[in-house]
């Protein structure tokens, strides 16, 4: 945190958190509103309300060991009309509304543990969020949400299944395997420490130790300082990858089964986080389950740049959580004010954060004046919109910003062409050939020099 700062040039003040996927149930929950204006639309505030109204009555067996990590609206019924998603039951007008929704139920101890590490830490929590939502948003389009699709997060130490229909999340489930559970069958295997098991993992893994030809031959050799080696053939390798991998496969469809949607998944299967970069893994799925199977990378509906690895599927969580906080206008760091005194302690001063260079209509780059801390750098939605618009580009791919000089009252002789047409060169120098892009832009820039040398002469 402290390294992003200082590139950066912020303060950290505000952070958002994503719950642990890990132990959580769920269960069913309703909740009825009677309106106070019947004879007004219903609006998204009241479906809001039903929602935290659903979500404090639910009574927990536990409130010392139990917490409500979130919930998902399934349904909503009037006197009219019955099973409204919640885009459908707005705008409608009815005197009451009921709702049912899915309550996604933790341990109380884990979000302790979360609020006394940030606490130590200064920092302030904005909001914590249950991760498969915010991963589903970023990940899946909305027609694999609305056709059935399963999301597989395969994160370090825990593997997470999501079932989504109609464009609701209708089950959740979490498997306590992952990649790590795959490092540690390597590093028992092969008596070897877990921090080379990890990077054999990244450079040599893969399942289906059938499909990998010559290279299922060759042997990896790890030598140690005191001059012994140990070798590990790639076959048994992925052998061991293999099965561990079939493992988490047979725990997700029984989950996929369990959900009770398993013959309503038209679009399949989509696998993401650290783990689906597995070398062929999605084809290993594809074959067990029938299902048809696809990688979820991160969608671009923001743009960015000098940031490695950011479309990656391990990085689905932290997008997905950087978009549900743009979309809850929760606070900005790099916007907060930062207020900095000067040296007399007079009047304050506002530190410059950067410069936001856009894209006008016509293509091409205009430089806005240094944004200050206390203003709003935000561009708009719809120029941020898979970087197609606009985007924010760092300062060093356009060099220092140049202060435009103010043209001068007193009139100028117009400069001489490259090309004087009917005279001959005076200069006896040799002229070296010339680019052509370069003649082409003298000649523009003369054009406009006589041009504007014309149009001051005419005033004074």
């Amino acid at each position: 945190m402290r390294e992003a700062e200082q590139e950066l040039n912020i303060v950290l003040n505000w952070v958002v958190v994503g719950l642990p996927r890990y132990s959580v149930a769920q269960e069913t929950a309703t909740g009825e509103l009677v309106r106070v204006n019947p004879d007004d639309y219903i609006s998204r505030e009241e479906i809001e309300a039903l929602k935290e109204q659903a979500l404090s009555s639910y009574p927990l067996s536990d409130s010392s060991q139990q917490s409500i990590y979130g919930a998902v609206a399934q349904s909503f019924s009037t006197d009219d009309h019955i099973q409204f998603v919640e885009d459908e039951i707005i705008g409608t007008l009815s005197p009451k509304v009921e709702g049912n929704f899915k309550i996604f139920i933790g341990k109380r101890n884990a979000e302790t543990a979360i609020d006394k590490l940030f606490n130590g830490l200064d920092l302030a929590i904005s909001k914590k969020y249950f991760l498969p939502d915010v991963v589903a948003k970023t990940v899946l389009l909305d027609e694999e949400k609305q056709n059935g699709v399963a999301l597989v997060d395969i994160g370090g130490g825990v593997t997470s299944v999501a079932v989504y229909h109609g464009g609701l999340m209708r089950h959740y489930a979490a498997i306590p395997f992952g990649g790590k559970s795959v490092t540690t069958d390597i590093r028992t295997e092969c008596s070897i420490d877990e921090r080379l098991a990890e990077n054999i993992k990244l450079a040599y893994g893969a399942c289906m130790p059938s499909r990998l030809a010559n290279l299922s031959e060759k042997t990896i050799q790890i030598r140690y300082e005191n001059s012994t080696y140990k070798e590990v053939t790639v076959k048994y390798l992925s052998e061991i990858i293999d099965a561990r991998y079939r493992e988490i496969i047979d725990a997700v469809l029984y989950e996929i089964q369990c959900s009770g949607f398993s013959d309503f998944l038209r679009s399949g299967i989509v696998v993401t986080g650290g783990g689906a970069l597995m070398t062929n893994f999605p084809t290993l799925l594809k074959d067990l389950s029938g299902y048809s199977v696809r990688t979820g990378y991160p969608r671009f509906l923001f743009s960015a740049s000098g940031c490695t690895g950011l479309y990656d599927p391990s990085a689905t969580s932290a997008i997905g959580m950087v978009l549900a906080a743009k979309d809850d206008c929760l606070p900005d760091c790099a916007t907060a004010p930062m207020v900095m005194y000067a040296e007399n302690e007079q009047e304050p001063q506002t530190e410059p954060v950067s410069e936001v260079y856009t894209e006008d209509s016509e293509g091409a780059w205009e430089t806005a004046e240094t944004v200050g801390a206390g203003e709003n750098m935000a561009i708009t939605d719809d120029e941020l919109n898979h970087g197609t618009t606009g985007t924010l580009i760092p300062e060093n791919e356009f060099g220092e910003k140049k202060q435009k000089a103010k043209p001068q009252k007193a009139p100028r002789q117009p400069r001489q062409g490259l090309f004087s047409r009917g005279k001959k060169q005076e200069d006896n120098t040799e002229q070296k050939p010339e680019n052509g892009l370069l003649v082409l832009w003298k000649k523009i820039n003369d054009t406009i020099d006589k041009a504007y040398t014309s149009v001051t002469d005419e005033k004074i």
